[in-house]
């Protein structure tokens, strides 16, 4: 594997995780369903994930940015299993709807697991390792450009909607409100 088609496919794998936050953007605004503090770990997860993948993407493939990213997917993965765990027992309540048959934070564990195996897969292709080069943004394919603005906007709007939800306080286990703003669930 070329480096190039290297950083072309963490590209491709930082907006694909762009989408999967978009995603809950879309249920967190427009279905209503405000995250709760596992929730935002979660995402937490997958921003860091992302950083590891954009640092293959601007200084291409290091072993370094993978490990990032397969720490960052082992704490999403070990908080997504928490959550697993908190609604599995009999009478407990679920957080938010059903997508698929599975909630949001079990599609995340399958996620962050792939993202895992995934890593250890790029991992392994020791020819895309060669002597560190920075690619400007102006210098990016059109794919590595979208991606590193994806995870910059991206990682922005979470930042902000967790500001807007908790503002500087500890996030309520389960949230009714945004803290500055006046909507209400």
């Amino acid at each position: 594997m070329t480096e190039q088609l290297s950083r072309q496919l963490n590209a491709l794998g930082a907006i694909a995780i762009a989408i999967v936050l978009a995603f809950g953007f879309y249920a967190q605004f427009v279905a209503g369903e405000l995250p709760c503090p596992l929730c935002l770990l979660q995402r937490v997860g997958f921003v860091a994930v992302m950083f590891g993948l954009i640092c293959n993407v601007i200084y291409g493939p290091r072993p370094v940015h993978y490990a990032i990213m397969i720490f960052a997917a082992l704490f999403g993965a070990a908080v997504a299993l928490r959550q697993v765990a908190l609604h599995v027992i009999p009478g407990t309540p679920y957080y938010g709807d059903a997508f698929f048959a599975y909630h949001f934070y079990t599609w995340a564990f399958i996620t962050f697991s792939i993202i895992i195996f995934g890593t250890t897969v790029m991992l392994s292709f020791s020819s895309q390792y060669q002597a560190p080069r920075f690619q400007a943004l102006k210098s990016m394919p059109i794919l590595s450009k979208l991606a590193v603005i994806s995870v910059l906007l991206i990682t922005l709007l979470n930042v902000l909607s967790t500001f807007a939800e908790c503002g500087p306080f500890q996030c309520p286990d389960n949230p009714e409100s945004y803290w500055l703003l006046s909507y209400t669930n």
